[in-house]
């Protein structure tokens, strides 16, 4: 005898149907536009305002970041030396202030107030390139102080420095060669003119300051040749006086064809 098995009905398969069919994954139905946009959504999820995003690598299964990231570089250096030319540029307008203040008083005629704010210039004023150009005019200004003052040896000091800085500053060279003349030292003002002139033809102060001084130096010259001389003189009579005789028994006698000198001896 042969069971026949009643036949499933649509609504029954349905549901067979319904249950077997496996359910698609998000991942089978979305688009990759639509794949980066949820990667968008979880990174975002993970943000702070104002910092960047964690990317999808450093995020891990329970949804926390790890930060692999190197440690910050060491600025130290850096900071350092930012604020080493941040005081640099500080003290050099400070010097600068001082300057400027100087200048006024010696306008005044107040010397010896300008030589303390010149000299605090110079005590603030950092070591470097671009300092040079203010410690040489200091220096300069000093040197114009004490020749105001009379104190022409302390006025060539502070122009010989301010000339060290800057061997063309023709205003330090000008000055030292009218504190060298006041103290006739006549071969040495020449030098500072000619100088001058090495380095502007045109100055016509300084031409003229060499014209005026060439027959001062020359006449001090043989001033010098005469005192010499005699002290020479002396030198000879202290020895010869104990040989009852003088350096007056000595004469000298150019030859007129040669020019070379001989000495006689007369008595």
């Amino acid at each position: 005898m042969v069971l026949i098995q009643p036949e499933p009905s649509e609504e029954e398969n349905n549901k067979v149907d319904a249950t077997q069919k496996p359910k698609p994954s998000k991942a089978s139905t979305t688009t990759g536009a639509d794949s980066s946009a949820d990667t968008a959504t979880v990174a975002t999820g993970y943000a702070s305002d104002g910092f960047e995003t964690a990317s999808e690598s450093e995020i891990n299964d329970d949804g926390d970041e790890h930060q692999h990231q190197s440690p910050p570089p060491n600025d130290d250096s850096f900071e350092d030396s930012s604020n080493d030319e941040e005081r640099k540029q500080k003290a050099l307008a400070q010097a600068n202030d001082a300057k400027l203040e100087g200048n006024k008083l010696f306008a005044d005629g107040q010397y010896e107030d300008a030589l303390s704010k010149y000299e605090l210039a110079l005590q603030v004023t950092p070591d470097m390139p671009s300092s040079i150009e203010i410690r040489s005019i200091c220096h300069a200004n000093r040197g114009t102080c004490f020749f105001k003052l009379g104190k022409y040896e302390d006025a060539i000091k502070e122009c010989t420095k301010a000339i060290e800085l800057n061997a063309s500053y023709v205003k330090a060279l000008l000055r030292r060669g009218e504190a060298q003349e006041k103290l006739e030292h006549f071969e040495e003002a020449i030098a500072d003119m000619k100088k001058i002139l090495e380095l502007d033809e045109s100055h016509i102060q300084a031409r003229r300051t060499i014209c005026r001084l060439e027959p001062l130096a020359a006449e001090k010259r043989e001033k010098m040749k005469e005192e010499m001389i005699e002290k020479l003189k002396e030198m000879g009579n202290s020895v010869l006086g104990r040989f009852g005789m003088s350096v007056d028994n000595f004469k000298t006698v150019q030859d007129p064809k040669t020019g070379s000198y001989s000495i006689s001896f007369q008595r």
